[in-house]
């Protein structure tokens, strides 16, 4: 019998994130199917993992902890583009199944989500991507504006009202760094004050969203746990 393919769901607030993985995932639809969507809602449909990506998420740690303990996540991988090892240690300390590299192209991704399917603990090297090592299909909001991702997650924090202070605890990024990408990102979104930044992320899809998009279930079913 040809095995069913591992059913995924893609966790995070913003949707041009969610669509660009399941963009990179579609033409592995055979071994991997994404089957929801969630932007900031919990996982409704049970699935074999859930593939939680961090843009935007801040301290990580604590924000899997409602995830992994939602029986219909399956095993819960965290999706990052920063793999220090003491951020890899707190999620897998916390029931995360993997940690796996935004840099990694589709097809690899799809690979270690099998793996992890199957029963691995998949964690990918140590490494701080940069973004140009982001693969073709990763998305961000204000990627289209000239905006990195780094710059993009730190607009995206300043317009959900973080203090710089904030920003740099919750991304385990020194102040000073935090400040160098605020006033990069400022250059390229030609404001000079917080309030336009704001107003600004706002504008060009900075704010969280919470919805949910489902995808027909294959026509073998599969239990759910939560009953």
């Amino acid at each position: 019998m040809t095995p069913l393919p591992v059913r995924v769901a893609i966790l995070n607030d913003y949707e041009v994130v969610v669509r660009g993985v399941h963009a990179m995932l579609s033409p592995f639809e055979d071994r991997v199917e994404v089957v929801e969507l969630d932007l900031g809602a919990p996982v409704r449909t049970a699935v074999d993992v859930t593939l939680f990506d961090t843009f935007a998420r801040g301290q990580v740690e604590h924000a899997v902890d409602d995830v992994v303990g939602n029986p219909r996540a399956g095993r819960v991988t965290v999706y990052s583009w920063d793999l220090r090892a003491s951020l890899v240690e707190q999620a897998i300390s916390r029931g995360c199944c993997g940690y796996l590299d935004k840099t990694l192209p589709g097809e690899e991704l799809a690979a270690a989500i099998q793996r992890i399917a199957d029963g691995e603990v998949v964690i990918s090297p140590t490494h701080t991507a940069q973004d140009g090592d982001l693969p073709a299909g990763a998305d961000w909001p204000g990627r289209a504006e000239g905006l990195s991702a780094r710059e993009a997650e730190v607009v995206a924090l300043i317009t959900q009202g973080l203090s710089n202070e904030e920003i740099a605890r919750g991304a385990y990024l020194s102040i000073n760094t935090v400040k160098t990408y605020i006033r990069n990102a400022y250059r390229k979104m030609g404001v000079t004050r917080r309030s336009q930044a704001v107003r600004w992320g706002v504008q060009h899809g900075m704010v969280p969203d919470v919805r949910r998009e489902t995808y027909p279930a294959p026509e073998t079913p599969r239990a759910d746990p939560a009953g």
